[in-house]
């Protein structure tokens, strides 16, 4: 079997550009990919049309492991944000053509299921004003949705430091979610990597009262003795140090672990060079005790994806989903994709990745622009395409 055609597709949204492929076959069996290129989506689409007569076309779809290692040496630069996301939209779809021409999930190909269903949480869910009663009332209908858990950046605009009345409202976002979703209900408390130490340290001993399941990424990604800092003040509290989304490449991950830096490794399927790749970094996660929680601002394919990696991999924790919240076209694009059920996904069904792409809605929804600023006054909401 060989690769004769990958084919990109974009559909577009207020606030993100969702990138398709579909990858052809000489045998007549198709595969899908997906990737959401944060504000670069021109690049990922250049690296592919460099990358995919290079190593893609009339390559075996099987020979996964060949593929990922000649699109990630051969160019020399080695891995990046654009480069590993190229190579994960082609490997979800290599991984898709298998199982179909082998009639199984993949999630049998990957060793099978080690639990019956998935946990998930919910993000996207608080587009509204940064109000306590505002929160409330969105985690509220979240809630209602059938999710046991909830991620939100109560943050604003921050960056390195806060003012006093900022940190009173944050303190009062967070208690009102918790107060909405009462204590049986995980929350989240997501950064972005906002914060210098002596900030996200103080924030996260503001915010411990009220029991969230891990603080993320709470400071910038690049320095990993300043989050060893933030971790080691912290840990007393018992909130757990997640970290991972911008990573994307094992060797990178190498001082994340000999530091014991974090408790959860959230690494990105669609950022991290497919499942197989990620699959390797879980297995080293493992014997340092942390456990895998993937992120996923994607659609429904990459979390068809994730939601493979997660049922066959044993130190899996929780998996994010946005598709619930103010997109009906993103699920229309795509259908298999299971339905969360009481806060969980049940096992994806179907050979293959158990999805299949509907080309006219993607056609119908052209790609936005769209620059999604997570430092810039209500990036919360999440309506940032302009307008014609």
């Amino acid at each position: 079997m060989k690769i004769t055609k990958v084919t990109p597709m974009i559909l577009g949204t207020p606030w993100r550009n969702l990138t398709f492929v579909k990858v052809e076959t000489d045998e007549g069996l198709d595969g899908v990919g997906e990737v959401r290129a944060l504000n670069r989506t021109d690049a990922l689409l250049g690296y592919l049309t460099e990358a995919v007569p290079r190593y893609v076309l009339g390559s075996d779809p099987f020979d996964i492991e060949s593929i990922v290692q000649r699109m990630l040496r051969n160019d020399f630069v080695g891995g990046n944000d654009i480069s590993m996301s190229g190579i994960a939209i082609i490997e979800m779809a290599c991984w898709d053509i298998m199982g179909k021409a082998l009639n199984q999930p993949v999630y049998r190909l990957l060793g099978g299921a080690v639990r019956g269903r998935i946990k998930a949480y919910a993000n996207g869910w608080y587009t509204v004003e940064r109000s306590p009663d505002e929160f409330h009332a969105a985690a509220k209908r979240a809630v209602a949705k059938g999710y046991q858990a909830l991620k939100f950046d109560p943050f604003g605009e921050g960056y390195f430091e806060l003012e006093s009345a900022e940190k009173r409202r944050v303190v009062s976002l967070v208690e009102a979610v918790r107060d909405a979703v009462g204590p049986d209900v995980e929350i989240f408390i997501e950064m972005h990597g906002r914060f210098n130490p002596i900030t996200a340290i103080e924030m996260i001993r503001e915010l411990a009262p009220f029991k969230p399941g891990w603080a993320e990424e709470p400071v910038p990604p690049d320095n990993l003795k300043a989050l060893k800092k933030v971790a080691d003040a912290v840990n007393t509290l018992g909130v757990p140090i997640a970290t991972g989304e911008r990573l994307h490449t094992l060797y990178q991950c190498r001082e994340l672990f000999e530091y014991q830096a974090a408790d959860v490794l959230q690494v990105d399927i669609s950022h991290f060079g497919g499942i197989k790749y990620a699959k390797k970094l879980a297995g080293w996660a493992e014997a340092y005790y942390m456990l895998v929680a993937p992120h996923n601002v994607g659609g429904p394919v990459s979390t068809a994806a994730a939601l493979h990696f997660a049922v066959s991999t044993q130190n899996f924790k929780i998996q994010e989903n946005f598709n619930d919240f103010g997109e009906p076209d993103v699920k229309q694009a795509v259908t298999g994709l299971p339905e969360i059920e009481d806060g969980y996904f049940p096992l994806p069904a179907g050979p293959g990745l158990g999805v299949t792409l509907n080309e006219e809605v993607i056609q119908a929804h052209p790609r936005q622009k769209v620059h999604f600023n997570l430092f810039s006054e209500d990036w919360h909401k999440r309506n940032v395409a302009e307008k014609e």
